[in-house]
């Protein structure tokens, strides 16, 4: 159902619209941490290190994903704000068209040079066949991930949060069973962990375009809506190329940081696999409440509310502390059992390494939580230059520093590159967020 965001208290409407938007990043991240959990508990801890070797590649493809997610939906909220039904339905076609030909050429890249990609990380010998079937598979599978993607862009630009929910959550259950289906029960191996994801995003890609289509036809407007706009393409493509750039280089940071965790052996990948799909369910949820709060913005300053999008800030910050909270104790208080999870006989090494970055890491989530917020309401008002140097500069220190504290502290100086981005990071994003509100 759509609904209107510039109605009512905004941190009620906040809590409203972001709960189920939480709710469904949540089963997202379900998709990654069952391929790990299952392939480190039926497989062994090197398949664990395959699967989360290649995640970092797998990034890249969802870095475009959620740029082209991004870009259609604080457009078309822009207009649903203003009631500007047919520029709406046109925007939509015209992002539809525009992501076709990109995941096209996206697909072909990728399958040519997955290896390439894989030695560039310096993938151990014992676990690079297992990366490489497990990243051409999710290759294959990317155009259900984009389409999906823009999807749920759409839906949250209309106020709808909860039907993405619905479908992501049945898709993730899923594919836990039938992750363990292929793996335990047909011997499938890590091909099986691929497959399963393949499958479960693939029938929820197709039931939100069957969706979408509905929703659209719902909504009335005077005269013919046009098949597509160089206009729209380009109002899109300014808040898309952006964010896909933001996600790219954190995932070809993350890569760079992957080549030099391989460095150190399967035990210490395998601890940061485990750990690091933990961390990127706290970061990908704060994201995507960051998301809520630039569909939010995008709403409201299309109908002319400025102080609805002040309040919407404030309340940002409190609903993203609030989660944040629970999630901090529990990373400090009991990263070791976290870590089992994924792993059934852990070697050490594996467990002091997932450990040992939880506890580095989940005191600074009320950082980089304030950061994520900031940027959601600069990205909603299109504020793209800001967003990128606020992006940029916490990526580039932290792979630059995690080179430095590497040499000096081993592995674990790469963990402690992360909270001194997040905390410039979230800064510079913080004063420009200031230089807005003042304007508005």
């Amino acid at each position: 159902m759509n609904k209107d965001l510039t109605v009512g208290s905004p941190g009620k409407v906040l809590w409203q619209y972001c709960l189920p938007l939480l709710g469904s990043i949540v089963f997202q991240q379900l998709y990654n941490i069952a391929d790990s959990f299952v392939a480190g508990k039926f497989i062994g801890e090197n398949a664990l290190a395959a699967v989360g070797n290649s995640y970092e590649i797998t990034l890249i493809f969802i870095a475009f994903a959620f740029g082209c997610n991004i870009g259609c939906s604080v457009i078309v909220a822009r207009l649903f704000g203003a009631r500007d039904n047919k520029g709406l339905k046109t925007a939509v076609r015209t992002a539809m068209l525009a992501s076709t030909v990109l995941c096209a050429v996206l697909v072909a890249a990728g399958l040519f040079s997955s290896d390439l990609l894989l030695r560039l990380i310096h993938t151990p010998a014992e676990v690079f066949a297992d990366s490489s079937l497990y990243l051409t598979i999710y290759i294959c599978g990317f155009p259900f991930v984009l389409f999906y993607n823009i999807s749920t862009g759409i839906f949250s630009a209309l106020g709808d949060s909860k039907t993405p929910f619905y479908f992501l959550a049945v898709s993730s259950v899923s594919n836990i069973a039938v992750d363990i289906l292929f793996v335990k029960g047909f011997g499938m191996g890590v091909s099986g962990v691929a497959w399963a994801t393949f499958l479960c995003q693939g029938a929820s890609c197709i039931l939100a375009l069957v969706f979408v289509a509905k929703r659209l036809t719902g909504i009335k407007c005077s005269g013919r809506s046009r098949l597509f706009s160089l206009t729209f393409l380009r109002d899109i493509s300014v808040i898309a190329v952006p964010s896909i750039l933001q996600q790219s280089f954190i995932s070809i940071g993350n890569i760079l940081i992957q080549g030099m965790i391989n460095q150190f052996g399967p035990g210490v990948m395998a601890g940061y696999s485990a750990s690091v799909k933990l961390n990127n369910l706290v970061i990908t949820s704060f994201t995507t409440l960051g998301n809520g709060i630039s569909t939010y913005t995008a709403q409201n300053l299309g109908a002319g509310k400025t102080d609805h999008v002040k309040q919407g800030f404030r309340a940002g910050i409190r609903m993203i502390w609030t989660v944040c909270a629970p999630v901090v104790l529990l990373y400090l208080l009991a990263p070791g059992q976290l870590v089992h999870l994924f792993m059934d006989s852990p070697s050490d090494t594996a467990v002091h390494t997932g450990i040992l970055f939880l506890r580095i890491l989940s005191p600074f989530y009320f950082v980089v939580s304030c950061k994520l917020v900031s940027d959601g309401v600069l990205r909603g008002a299109g504020k793209m230059k800001e967003f990128i140097a606020a992006t940029f500069s916490d990526l580039i220190l932290r792979v630059v520093l995690a080179f430095v504290f590497s040499s000096r502290f081993g592995s674990a100086g790469i963990w402690f590159a992360w909270p001194v981005g997040w905390v410039i990071g979230t800064a510079i994003s913080v004063v420009f967020y200031r230089k807005f509100r003042r304007k508005l």
